[in-house]
């Protein structure tokens, strides 16, 4: 029996972005080793996809539909999980969008879209689920940041801003908690073969690829699998770890800003350009 199946068999957890990649991987992981879940997207189509792959005899399944960019969206659905149970062993803030537009292009309404989902979600999900979170013997709040938290890229700046933000917000709660029940961990995935280039939005010249040759890119670049990302982010919360790095791009990237911390653009900027 594997460490997942033996630290998170009977446990609780709560997804967000379950409807496909790595929210759909973790679910399916975690059933797979008898965690009852509380499952959220919000596309209703993809979540009861990834309901329909999951076996109910081996753990609980509650799904919801929610927009993580709504304060309101969040606390109704933490209300819905607290009626359930008294406790809740471990959060994945894992739902996420993608914009890509040099900042002179981007758009307002764009550039709030993003921060709204994937950071606002994060710190409203995390607010309306600490109660919870603090009544386990052991809780875990898994917060998904990036390799674009640890270096900027061009085109990214919204995506940049968000994911850095995660990761400031989830290393200040890794000290607050240090010394309590509650473990903070911050997930940096590098390339993994998700949706996510296909789904996002774009502004400017240099940006209008259609989807499909959005994520023919992406997929190029992307070699960690959404089922090996869920493997690497569940052993790592198993073992509290603070930093969760995903994929070899993710290791790189970690020692290229530790050798050029002031420097790195000049490589990240050109590898953009190809």
């Amino acid at each position: 029996m594997s460490l997942i199946e033996r630290y998170f068999a009977g446990k609780t957890a709560a997804i967000s972005g379950a409807g496909d990649g790595i929210g759909r991987a973790l679910s399916q992981r975690l059933n797979a080793a008898g965690c009852h879940l509380w499952l959220s997207d919000i596309n209703p189509e993809t979540l009861a996809a990834t309901c329909a792959l999951l076996d109910d005899t081996r753990g609980r399944v509650t799904s919801q539909v929610v927009d993580c960019g709504q304060r309101d969206a969040l606390f109704s659905w933490a209300e819905v999980v607290s009626a359930d149970t008294g406790s809740l062993d471990a959060l994945f803030n894992n739902a996420g969008v993608g914009y890509g537009a040099r900042f002179a292009d981007s758009s307002e309404a764009n550039f709030e879209w993003l921060i709204d989902i994937n950071f606002w979600g994060v710190v409203h999900a995390t607010r309306a689920f600490l109660p919870l979170l603090y009544q386990a013997e052991r809780g875990h709040l898994v917060n998904l940041s990036s390799i674009f938290g640890m270096v900027g890229i061009p085109t990214q700046s919204a995506y940049n801003a968000a994911k850095f933000a995660v990761r400031g917000f989830s290393e200040s709660l890794q000290a607050e908690y240090m010394n309590s029940n509650l473990f903070v961990s911050s997930v940096h995935p590098g390339g993994v073969q998700t949706n996510i280039a296909r789904s996002a939005r774009t502004d400017g010249a240099g940006n209008m690829a259609d989807a499909d040759e959005r994520d023919q890119q992406f997929r190029r670049l992307a070699k960690t699998t959404p089922e090996r990302a869920a493997e690497i982010i569940l052993n790592g919360t198993a073992h509290g770890k603070r930093r969760i790095m995903v994929g070899w791009d993710a290791w790189l990237i970690l020692q290229l800003t530790k050798i050029l911390p002031t420097r790195y653009h000049w490589i990240t900027a050109r590898v953009a350009d190809d």
